[in-house]
């Protein structure tokens, strides 16, 4: 009994003993060889850098485009501005979609279903641009004539008179710029046309052509 105890114990081990010689044949290391002496090995780098690498691995979800001042930089500003460029929302005063428009606006540029159009972003960049294309043929003559000019602290540039016609109406954008200021528009948030005149100021907006009768057309 007890030689098969040794023999069961010895046969494992020798096994074992002989595959560790075959793979480990010197076991006489030159540690030299694997010194880290003289080497600068310090690993620690940024907070910063440390998250730009953590975005770089989630680019398929996480995107920030630099626009700068192109007119795609003036239309993700606004629609910022307005609803956080989420193309879903209603506020609590009924505007609804990326840019926040209402329900007479949208009429104004064929689009009587707003149940639709809140659910149609295509439609909603759509009406965008044709919103914006009448506003500017509305306000040509004010856009041509206050350019460049300062009013209540305030350079007036086309994108600027877009933008506050975008919020409040290019009937309230005439009255701002016609009394040079003193009939500054306020919506029920409290943005003015002042603000909106400055906060979106110097970007291009040439690419929207003045249109009395633009209206979204998928």
């Amino acid at each position: 009994m007890t030689k098969n105890r040794v023999k069961n114990f010895l046969l494992p081990f020798s096994i074992c003993l002989f595959i560790a010689l075959a793979i480990y044949p010197d076991s006489n290391l030159d540690s030299e060889l694997y010194s880290t002496d003289g080497l600068h090995l310090d690993y620690n780098i940024s907070e910063e850098l440390a998250m730009a690498e953590d975005l770089e691995t989630s680019k398929s979800n996480i995107f920030t485009p630099h626009l700068g001042k192109s007119f795609e930089g003036f239309k993700e500003a606004l629609a910022f501005k307005e609803s956080r460029g989420n193309y879903f929302t209603v506020n609590t005063l009924g505007y609804l979609g990326k840019y926040q428009f209402g329900s007479e606006t949208l009429k104004l540029i064929g689009i009587y279903n707003p149940n639709q159009f809140l659910y149609n972003p295509e439609l909603q960049e759509k009406a965008f641009m044709a919103n914006a294309s009448r506003n500017k043929w509305v306000l040509r003559r004010d856009i041509q004539r206050f350019d460049g000019k300062w009013i209540g602290g305030v350079k007036v540039t086309e994108s600027g008179i877009l933008a506050a016609a975008h919020l409040a109406g290019p009937g309230s954008v005439k009255k701002f710029l016609r009394s040079y200021g003193s009939n500054n528009f306020a919506d029920a948030y409290g943005s003015t046309v002042k603000y909106y005149m400055k906060k979106f100021s110097g970007y291009d907006t040439s690419l929207i052509k003045p249109n009395k009768k633009a209206k979204a057309i998928l």
